[in-house]
Order: C-alpha cells, then structure tokens, then sequence
C-alpha cells in the first residue's frame, strides 16, 4: 500500500530554506548560490530561529568517552570485562583505511571537502523530510558527532530527550557545535572521535568494539565487505542488526557498496562481486561482569575489592562508574590453572544442590597474591540448580556471606602465642577426657575475663599427657583449654588477627571458646593466616590486585605486596615442623599426603555444621572448607547429608575437606617448587615488636579496645591535665608511636580537661 504525501506548498520549502539560510548567516558560512532577496521575504520566523541560536552555547566540551574495562590474570589473559557501554577506543590510523572511506562514502562524502555544514545536503533533506521522504539524511558527519556527543554526555532523561528530538531549535544546536568541533579540531580527529562514538548495534559500541563483536578482527583488520557491513549499520543499528536482521542489513550493506563503487572507492565491478556473497559474521561476545566467567567468584572478590578502594573514587557509586566506563586494565594475582585445579576439587567434593557448600582459596605466602577462590555453588540465581550470588569463599567484606566458625584449626594460633612466649614444645599437660575450667582464670587484654561460670570442653580425639606437638596434632581440646588458660585470650587473639582473621568484635570472639574456633572465618583469611606460618612468621595481606591503569595505558595505581614480621621466625618454624607431622604417618591427615613437603590442621565445629582443613607449602597456602548450608545459607549439620553424591554419617575435616584440599593441591603440585621448611633453631630470637597507635582524642574505651586488638595489655590511668577534651585521652604510656612486644601493659591516661 503506497503512501500519501502531503500537499506541498513553495511558501513551506522556502519556510525551511530560510531556517537553513538564517544558520548559514550566522554562523558566517552562506554560500554564494543563495540569492540575498529570498532571505528578506522569510520574515519574522528566521529571527526567531536566529535569535534562539544566539542563546545556544557555542561549544560543546567533548568528554572522554566511555569504555569497558579488562580484568586480567596473572598471565596477561582477559578474564572478564566491566562497562556501561561495551567500547574500545582506538585511534584513526589503528581503523583500516577502508572503514574509513567506506563510512565517509555512506554518511558524508564530501566530510573532507566541506566545514560544519554540507548546505547541499542539508537543504535536500529540509526538502525531502517536508515531503514525507525521510530516507535521506542531510546531517554531515561532525553534526552527527555533535549530536552523539550530546546523547552520549546527556545525564538525565530530560537532556537525553532533547539531544534527540525532532526540532529545529535541536538541529541548530547540533550546527553551532559543528562549526565549534570544525574550529578546534582537525577532521582527522573528528572522524576518529565519530568511529569511537558511533553505536553498531547488538552492544557495539565503537569501530573496534563492533569488529571483533560481528567479525571477531580488531578494526586495522575489516576488509571492504566488513567495512561495508559497519558502515551500513550506523544509520539504524538497530534496524540493522545483524544478528537479527540478516537480510536487512545484507540489503542495507549492499547500498554502501555499491556507492563505495559510485566514488571509486572500489570499483564497480570488486562492489558488485561483494554483493553477491554472504555477510561473513563471525560474532564473538563480550561477557559484562563476572556471571559466566572462568573465575566469577574471583572476579566478584576483584570488584568488590576495588569498589572499596577510595583510590578509585570518592563514593562507591562513583568507583562502580569508574570500573564500567573507565577503560581501566585490571591486573589480577589469579592462576587459571590453580582456578581450575581448585574448581574441580570443590565441584567432585560437593553437588551444587546438596545441603551444603564447599569452598576453597589459594594464597601465596611470602606475597599475600591470591591464586585461585572457589566454591561448590555457581555464580547465579536460580536456587533449584544451586546458584547463588554469596562468595562464601572469601570474608564477610568481599563476599556477603557471614562466614562459618573454623573450629580446631585456631588452635594454631594459640600454639603460635604459646611459642613466643617462651613456652617449650616439650611442656607436657595432663588432658582428661573433660575439665572444668572457671572462665575468669582467662586473662584478656584488660584484665581477667568477666564470666564466673566453668567451662567444660571434652576430647573428641585422644586423652592423656600431652605435650605442645602431640596436643597439636592428635587436637585435644582439653589440652588447648589449658594451654589457652597459661597464654591468656589477647595474646592469641591478636595474633589470629595479626596473621589475616577479620576480627572486629572481641566481646564475642574473646573467649575461652575461641581456641576451638568459635569466631566465624573464610577460607580466605584461613589461607592467608597459614601462609604466614608458612612465610616464616611474614605475613602478607591477601591482595588479588597487583596493579591498575588507566585507558592510556598508564599506572593508575599500584597494588604492592603488604608485608609484616608478625611472630618469630623461630615460632613460625616450630609450628610448622608440628603441622606437618598432621601430613606424616600417624597424623590424621596421613592419607593427604603430597609429594612436597606440607603441613596442615583439621577443624571440625559443633554438631558437625562446617568442616576444615587448612594446609600448606612452603609455597602455597590452602584452605578448604566443607559447610551444611541450605539453599538460603542457614546452617545444618553435615551429619547425615549426602555431599558430593556419598553419604556422610559423621563429618570430619579429615575426611571430607581433607580431600577437597589435597585433590587441589596434587593438581598444582607439579608447578610448585620442591622446597623444604626450615628447622627450627634454639637460637633466641627478639620479640617481635608492634607499633602503639595514636588513640590521642578518643573516648578511653574505644582508645583501649583499639590497643587490645593489637595484643597490649591496657589499663586506665588517673586523669592528667591536657588540651584535650575533658574525658578523652591525653595520652599513653609508652607513648604512641614507639614500638613494644605483644604482652607490655599500657596505660591510658585521661584528659582531666
């Protein structure tokens, strides 16, 4: 069915030739073809249009454009992408010479020859528009710049709506922002900034962007039909795409080719041999976020790690639009080996849909570079399959999930407070089966712990005399409970602490219980924590970041390693040569045994709800952990669940993480080198010192909390005289900023105003 066009009248055409002429005016560049007397017979409407020109501003400042961001591994290798809009600026000589002719062909073709405004077609299509023909654009490819510009920098919906509407008031500002592009730029630039801009449909988002979405090639690399393909779509990406529209845009290529050959841009004969063949896509896509990664819960630790960078921006709003617009490169710590060594382990252990959760981290000591994360549950949303979006890998911080208590495997910290307090490896405790203990026997960092009321660990392992390496790796809770009663609670709390556990509330971590673990963890901060044993007392903070740079290429921010002596190196090698013998003949981790020497500590909670195993090489720290999680993440016991396809009668971190973990560390352990622990030495070592912090102006309470987390011994002082507020603390001693050994009593002092 044809369409009616509309009555057309001279006194309408000259109407819309007089806006044109009135812009040409203004702007200086009317041409020597428009008679002068037509203008004096427009009237009052081409003041109108002039006038409301002059209120325009006459340039617009070109923003850098938005572009995706690359998060790379350790190799060098794109894990995953970050954007708004899926863009890669390139430079004009970095565009094959043929994109560049063929799009000029199509949208503008005397760009080269013309300013701001091509009059001629500018006028024909204020003609054609009038006469109901609207397949012919007259805007040259710096007004159609101007205008992307606009869109693309508009940042509501009210200036996204002008930047688009059909007036003539928009069409003038689209003109006198030409003309200021036209005066400040090259067109080299402009045609460059145009490629960059232009939308290809289907996600596209500049020249470099669309060749390798349609044709999996980098925009030096499109040939005339691919050329002819991009610059055919940019009239209507939409219209045009395509994935969806084959036939349309094959149509739509075809037009561009044959004027290709109209302009000797190829010859006629190479555009008609091209129209015969097939598009030739070859579509790659480009994954936005983590979901469908190779690492996508690793990707998501790398994110939120950022996120909570001031570094990257004053809000997290405004770093979240750094990552997706900024062009950043994003070089991480991971091994897509270990990534796939430990996917496996944690995928054979436990079924996605199974009433429990494993996950498992990696961490190199002596760099704090986390390696690989994992877990059993996929990255998605669809509970009936598993999915989830809680990284329950990592700490509560970076991963949403609350963590789970770690059980036996903090018993390690108070072995390491016992060693650097002198006490000998060799010192031997009676530990029954059960004991009593009253709960303020346990000295903490202010003084005596409150609660009365005894507490009652038991044995779940063996009973007897023991001494500091059998009590460690037969895990005799009865042994530990006293042990922990001669080390006091601050002591190994801080050193927990210290080494890579998130502790932030002592008034329920601090407790007598905390040697059995009762202080929720990752497998993460677990990992980071062991390799500090395994470092020889150095502990690095875990850091999946080695460095960031911007969209030229250039360092935005380095991520260095983060390093601290934390305990002794004689303490750190007496734990290991104890750990390792978990590993050895004997050991309940016997049958985890690698083929490098390695050291290790189960963990097993309360009514068997998460199981451990946390273990090491001198060059690589895992943990992993098995949890009885339902599908919304509350707690179960693993006892009678079938995980991982068998059935559990009784879970144990021997039995069921041990696995996980050695079945990572096997797959790895061909790339790690063959290197053996030190020997410990009877050579006295100096305490490790630790820095006292400037709680100057605090509340006394809060000054004293701050210094206990650090392993001080804190009391409150009488009063002093000070400029400070009165109640607030005038100072301690010693005083901030020097050093002193976990252990040394400090006391605050008041201000008495």
């Amino acid at each position: 069915m044809s369409r009616r066009r509309p009555h057309v009248t001279f006194g309408s055409v000259v109407s819309h030739l007089g806006v044109i002429v009135v812009v040409s005016v203004v702007l200086g560049v009317l041409t020597a073809g428009l008679a002068v007397p037509v203008v004096g017979a427009l009237g009052l409407g081409t003041k109108a249009a002039a006038d409301s020109m002059k209120n325009l501003p006459e340039e617009l400042k070109a923003e850098p454009l938005a572009q995706r961001t690359r998060v790379l591994d350790s190799k060098g290798d794109v894990i995953a992408t970050f954007y708004a809009e899926n863009r890669v600026n390139v430079e004009l000589s970095e565009v094959a010479p043929i994109m560049r002719r063929a799009i000029v062909a199509i949208e503008d073709y005397r760009f080269f020859q013309h300013g701001a405004l091509d009059l001629k077609g500018t006028l024909r299509a204020f003609v054609n528009n009038q006469t109901g023909d609207s397949t012919q654009g007259g805007s040259s490819i710096t007004q159609q710049m101007a205008k992307m510009t606009l869109l693309t920098q508009a940042k509501t919906d009210e200036a996204r709506a002008a930047a688009t509407e059909n007036t003539y008031q928009r069409k003038i500002q689209e003109l006198r922002h030409a003309i200021a592009f036209e005066e400040n730029y090259s067109k080299s630039w402009i045609l460059e900034r145009y490629l960059n801009l232009a939308y290809f449909g289907d996600g596209a988002y500049g020249i470099q962007a669309a060749a390798r979405h349609y044709f999996s090639v980098p925009a030096s690399e499109l040939n005339a039909k691919q050329a002819a393909t991009l610059a055919g779509l940019v009239k209507n990406p939409v219209g045009f795409d395509p994935t969806r529209f084959p036939d349309r845009t094959r149509a739509r290529r075809d037009v561009v080719l044959q004027r290709m050959g109209e302009l000797d841009v190829i010859t006629p004969a190479r555009a008609e041999k091209l129209s015969t063949q097939k598009l030739g896509l070859k579509v790659s896509r480009t994954r936005n976020g983590c979901l469908g990664t190779q690492a996508p819960f690793f990707c998501d630790y790398v994110r939120r790690y950022l996120l909570a960078d001031p570094a990257l921006g004053r809000t997290v709003a405004d770093r979240d639009a750094l990552l997706k617009n900024g062009g950043l490169t994003i070089k991480t710590t991971l091994d897509l080996d270990y990534q796939r060594a430990a996917d496996a382990a944690t995928a054979d252990a436990v079924d996605p849909t199974d009433t429990a959760i494993g996950a498992l981290a990696m961490v190199q000591p002596g760099t704090g570079e986390v390696r690989a994360v994992s877990q059993s549950r996929p990255m998605g949303r669809e509970k009936s399959k598993g999915e989830t979006y809680l990284n329950y890998a990592v700490d509560t911080q970076y991963g949403d999930a609350n963590g789970f208590q770690a059980g036996s495997t903090f018993k390690a910290f108070v072995l390491a407070a016992a060693l650097e307090q002198g006490i000998p490896v060799s010192t031997t405790i009676n530990s029954p089966e059960t004991i009593s203990i009253p709960q303020n026997r346990f000295s903490t960092c202010e003084g005596q712990y409150p609660i009365t009321s005894p507490w009652e660990p038991s044995n779940s392992t063996t009973s007897g005399s023991k001494n500091l390496t059998t009590g460690t790796r037969e895990s005799v809770n009865t042994f530990f409970a006293q042990l922990e009663e001669r080390t006091g609670l601050c002591e190994p709390y801080a050193l927990a602490k210290a080494m890579g556990i998130d502790l932030t509330d002592p008034g329920l971590e601090r407790v007598p219980s905390f040697v059995l673990g009762i202080a929720d963890t990752s497998p993460l901060e677990l990992a980071t924590a062991y390799a500090t044993f395994a470092a020889r007392g150095t502990h690095c903070d875990a850091r999946p970041v080695t460095q960031v740079l911007n969209s030229d290429g250039k360092v935005f921010k380095d991520y260095p390693a983060k390093c601290e002596q934390v305990i002794k190196q004689s303490t750190a090698d007496n734990v290991n040569a104890i750990l390792r013998g978990v590993l050895q003949p004997g050991g309940f981790g016997q049958a985890l045994a690698l083929d490098k020497p390695s050291a290790g500590k189960t963990g097993t909670i309360n009514s068997n709800m998460a199981v451990w195993f946390a273990g090491y090489t001198p060059t690589m720290s895992t943990a992993a952990m098995i949890a009885g999680a339902d599908q919304d993440g509350n707690w179960v016991t693993l006892n009678n669940q079938t995980v991982g396809g068998s059935y559990v009668y009784s879970a144990a971190g021997s039995t069921l993480a041990g696995p996980m973990w050695a079945s990572a560390m096997r797959a790895i352990s061909g790339g790690l080198p063959y290197e053996d622990f030190t020997t410990p030495s009877s050579t006295p070592e100096a305490p490790i010192q630790v820095g006292i912090d400037d709680v100057k102006g605090l509340k006394p309470e809060k000054a004293a909390e701050l210094l206990s987390l650090e392993g001080f011994l804190v009391s409150i002082g009488t009063p002093q005289q000070s400029d400070e507020r009165k109640g607030r603390v005038a100072g301690t001693s010693p005083s901030a900023g020097m050093a002193a050994p976990r252990g040394t009593a400090i006391t605050i002092y008041p201000s008495a105003g």
